[in-house]
């Protein structure tokens, strides 16, 4: 099955959960058919969307409740309609709470993430388009890496205030067509 993992970074940030204005600067994709990375502006979004067309399931983080309905404005379509694994998503409804990325990055992986989404918005408002395609992509790698161990493994870890922790998740319907994640 083809998996397209994605991660948006934004132009400016939020206040109060209210993300309804905020524009997209850069969106990382991985695609698991041809292992390739990539990263589009908006002006390159014509050549994204068939990626996210062709996709049996998009993978993310905090994808659903952020990346998603703001992706969903540049899209002709509805990206909603496209099978979607949320790691966020996933962890909370496992540990009944939320994870940093980097949280999960470094106890899973031993990696963690290059930047921050916030210092992301200040490299574009520099005209730094470049480390911020790079850190979106980074994002994106480290994204689906979790994934991949999450699917071999029934886990993922993270760190807490007395150690590493795991946390199992029922991967068995991530890859099932038409099946809810």
């Amino acid at each position: 099955m083809r998996r397209i993992t994605f991660d948006i970074e934004t132009i400016g940030t939020f206040q109060q959960n209210d993300w309804s204005g905020l524009e997209v600067s850069v969106v990382g994709v991985y695609d698991s058919q041809t292992k390739k990375l990539a990263s589009f502006v908006q002006e390159e979004f014509s050549q994204m969307w068939p990626l996210f067309e062709s996709a049996d399931f998009i993978v993310g983080y905090n994808s659903d409740h952020f990346d998603i309905p703001i992706l969903n404005k540049y899209y002709a379509g509805d990206l909603t309609k496209i099978k979607s694994i949320d790691l966020l998503k996933e962890v909370r409804n496992v540990l009944g709470r939320r994870l940093k990325l980097d949280n999960l990055a470094g106890a899973t992986l031993g990696t963690n993430k290059s930047g921050t989404g916030l210092e992301a918005v200040e490299w574009w408002h520099q005209g730094l388009v470049d480390k911020v395609r790079q850190y979106c992509m980074d994002d994106v790698r480290i994204t689906d890496d979790l994934y991949t161990y999450a699917k071999k493994h029934g886990k993922l870890k993270y760190k807490d205030y007395d150690g590493v922790r795991e946390i199992k998740l029922d991967t068995s319907g991530w890859e099932l067509p038409n099946s809810a994640s």
